[in-house]
């Protein structure tokens, strides 16, 4: 029952959380004079990677990188086909894609370069340099296209404003921290019990703990009227796992992968991108939030199939 206790704690956090971090991002940006987009994928996003980075440092200091990997791999999944996929189902949402080219592009082949690297049967350090030096090439993208776009953005927010913001923010953070330790917890409890390989594990049970911020706040985002947030944050912080995250993790300690246990995750990384494009105009409704949601639970399957009892690590 414990970990049961854990896990429902870890989902009121998540929801206190996700309101208190909305109200930081929104006041920032207005501070700032940054397109909300822009913000929830660059701040939001790295805030609400904070579990997976957390994940992916423990793990690889401890031996079990694959466990970061399964995680980011699986948080992606997640984050569109289950967040996105939920946000559609609750109403329909507007996928501009002058808003979202940048990170639609990128988040669509940081997974297929990500493959690409783990071909040979392992992850080496030259292979992580190349995921953050991708990464850091996306950042300074964004920052050139944000300092840009602030010449006709006018400030919404007054400095006193922007720190009470920060205030929410930093305070949502950590109770959206809290929420991922909680249900990783008490799920990866469970998942041993279990007796499932660390990459199972992490792909599963961890990646929906860690991305319990990013639904949280996704969630909150649309019932507010922000949608972009939401958006933006999804898929800023597919970046962040893909690039950054297992980039760090296999710096810190490289590590042998197969290839067959990878695909899967990849391969429904990639169709929750595609099934984002709009086929006309530019309003994602229930029968695409269906579809997400199909993939997600696809994923969870072929995970479990590819991956029940064998431990890679």
């Amino acid at each position: 029952m414990y970990p049961v206790l854990q896990f429902l704690a870890g989902v009121i956090c998540a929801i206190i959380g996700g309101e208190l971090f909305l109200r930081g991002v929104l006041g920032i940006s207005g501070w700032l004079r940054i397109p909300k987009a822009v913000t929830a994928a660059t701040f939001a996003a790295f805030a609400t990677s904070s579990p997976e980075i957390s994940v992916a440092v423990t793990s690889a200091l401890a031996g079990e990188p694959q466990i970061a990997l399964g995680d980011a791999l699986g948080s992606n999944v997640v984050n569109i086909g289950l967040v996105l996929g939920v946000l559609m189902i609750m109403g329909p949402i507007s996928f501009l894609w002058a808003a979202y080219r940048r990170e639609f592009i990128t988040a669509l082949c940081a997974p297929i370069l990500l493959c690409l690297l783990l071909m040979d049967g392992v992850l080496s350090r030259v292979d992580s340099w190349v995921c953050l030096a991708c990464f850091a090439g996306w950042f300074l993208w964004v920052l050139r296209d944000s300092l840009q776009a602030r010449d006709g953005i006018e400030a919404t927010s007054t400095g006193k404003q922007a720190l009470i913001a920060l205030v929410y923010g930093i305070l949502g953070l950590g109770a959206l921290v809290l929420s991922g330790n909680l249900i990783v917890t008490g799920g990866t409890a469970l998942g041993e019990m279990l007796g499932v390989s660390s990459f199972l594990i992490g792909v599963t049970v961890v990646a929906f703990g860690t991305s319990s911020p990013e639904l949280a706040t996704a969630v909150v985002s649309k019932l507010r009227g922000h949608d972009e947030v939401g958006i933006g944050t999804v898929l800023g912080s597919n970046l962040f796992n893909c690039l950054f995250i297992i980039g760090l993790a296999g710096v810190i300690h490289p590590f042998p992968q197969a290839i067959s246990m990878v695909l899967p995750s990849v391969v429904f990384g990639v169709l929750t991108v595609l099934a984002l494009i709009p086929i006309a105009g530019s309003t994602l409704g229930r029968p695409r939030g269906a579809l997400l949601l199909g993939l997600y639970t696809a994923s969870i399957l072929a995970a479990w199939w590819f991956g029940a009892g064998h431990n890679p690590g």
